[in-house]
């Protein structure tokens, strides 16, 4: 019969691991693979000239002098993908299909697939969850519309998106890269671009060439932030887009027009956080600042943007009256302007974050622990004060993205990218999650309360 004192440690223990772990995420829609409701099969399919170079290849990086990095946008060299496929020039190849963000908003979730391989029908998709909500592993819509997804058919049309967001004014903003970032034939074929939608009527509103001044590539341009005071003042909006690449963070003002970048070492990847260890690959990987979120308004109306390099357990902040301001972006020394938070703990990097304004929680998308971390602002910023919500090494591999919807709902996406790039996925095993929460069910039971 178990002693009074062993049963004493065991509820403590126990009341330990319930305090460690929120109640979890739930597992909305898991896939195999990825499958679309218009495939493009039946159109012809016109691939890029695999001897074609770089359309646009800048002057940015090389005065910079810059080494080359390896980072989560590329494959090893020498890498060979798969080419046991029945036909390898398809409009639709399902291997190749590796979805990367989600975002939600009013019955419709955001999937972007960017083209890291050939034979992926569209890179921007959603999924109607009123007609499509009860399955579970859904087949895609092109969004707005499957033509606008074809890049070959106009130069106007979409090429490869990573992650989407939505501002206060119902817009569903993204970059798109302009780039086909094939295995050893990585070709920029448009110039990136900011793209404005308006949810209401599903049209484009807005799209903005990002000078070539600014920067030469898409190749590190993965999330953006908007930056709107209310949805009374939807034209005064910025967009704050991180380069994971380059280690810059670049400033887009909608009212102005114009971009401006701003550099600072709080950008770089940290040399002692690159060694990763996920879904049984081991690898370096160099990527700089990678995420941003907006925390609370302040009484003087500004708020502070939070920031981290994926390659780091760092958090870092700055305000956003600082980043408005074109003139501070020519300032060699920032003074006190970007500030050190702290650290995370250790394998605490992240991909995305977001921040909640009901509860005041920063919620982490953590690839090392493959899975959701929290912290809640209003307490110092300790790795003791991190807590998590969740973590699953097998289903929950690499949280690729992280966002918060309207309603307080999180949404995830794991993806399962180290095994794509490094090894093999196994088509018969489910590779790819959306998984779901409410803010304050994922916080109970952690430090994040």
């Amino acid at each position: 019969m178990m002693s009074k004192s062993l049963l004493l440690l065991s509820l403590r223990l126990l009341l330990l691991t319930n305090l460690a772990l929120g109640d979890g995420m739930i597992e909305v829609f898991k896939w195999k693979q990825m499958d679309y409701y218009n495939r493009g099969d039946g159109r012809p399919s016109r691939q890029p000239n695999p001897s074609a170079p770089v359309v646009f290849p800048g002057q940015y990086n090389r005065n910079r002098g810059k080494r080359d990095v390896l980072t989560s946008r590329d494959t090893p060299s020498g890498f060979k993908p798969r080419s046991d496929f029945a036909d390898d020039s398809g409009p639709y190849i399902a291997y190749n299909n590796v979805p990367m963000g989600v975002t939600h908003f009013r019955g419709r979730l955001f999937v972007t697939m960017p083209r890291r391989r050939v034979g992926i029908p569209s890179t921007l998709n959603y999924i109607d969850l009123q007609r499509d909500g009860k399955q579970s592993s859904p087949k895609l819509y092109a969004y707005p519309n499957f033509e606008l997804n074809q890049f070959n058919a106009s130069e106007q049309n979409l090429v490869s998106v990573y992650r989407t967001t939505v501002d206060a004014c119902q817009r569903l903003w993204f970059i798109d890269t302009g780039m086909l970032e094939y295995p050893n034939n990585r070709q920029q074929i448009r110039r990136p671009s900011i793209w404005i939608v308006n949810l209401k009527t599903d049209r484009v509103i807005k799209r903005y060439d990002i000078p070539e001044s600014i920067v030469d590539t898409g190749r590190g341009l993965a999330s953006l932030t908007i930056d709107v005071a209310s949805e009374k003042q939807c034209n005064n909006a910025y967009a704050y887009i991180p380069d994971l690449v380059n280690s810059r963070l670049y400033v887009y003002s909608l009212a102005d027009d114009r971009m401006w970048v701003f550099a600072h070492n709080y950008f770089n990847f940290d040399p002692l956080a690159g060694d990763l260890h996920i879904g049984g690959q081991t690898f370096r990987w160099d990527d700089g600042i990678f995420s941003t979120t907006l925390g609370a308004q302040h009484s003087d109306g500004s708020r502070d943007v939070y920031f981290h390099a994926m390659a780091s357990n760092n958090e870092f902040v700055v305000s956003n009256k600082v980043l408005q301001q074109e003139s501070n972006a020519a300032r060699s020394d920032h003074g006190n302007d970007f500030r050190v938070l702290g650290s995370r703990g250790q394998n605490k990097q992240s991909t995305m974050h977001d921040y909640d304004p009901k509860t005041g929680v920063i919620f982490y998308a953590e690839i090392q622990t493959n899975g959701v971390g929290c912290w809640k602002s209003s307490n110092p910023f300790t790795a003791a004060n991190h807590g998590t919500v969740t973590s699953n090494a097998e289903s929950m591999i690499y949280p690729s993205d992280l966002t918060i919807d309207e309603d307080g709902n999180i949404w995830v996406m794991s993806n399962s990218m180290p095994i794509f790039i490094y090894s093999q996925l196994d088509p018969s095993t489910y590779n790819f999650r959306i998984w779901r929460q409410n803010v304050n069910e994922a916080k109970r039971n952690t430090v994040c309360e």
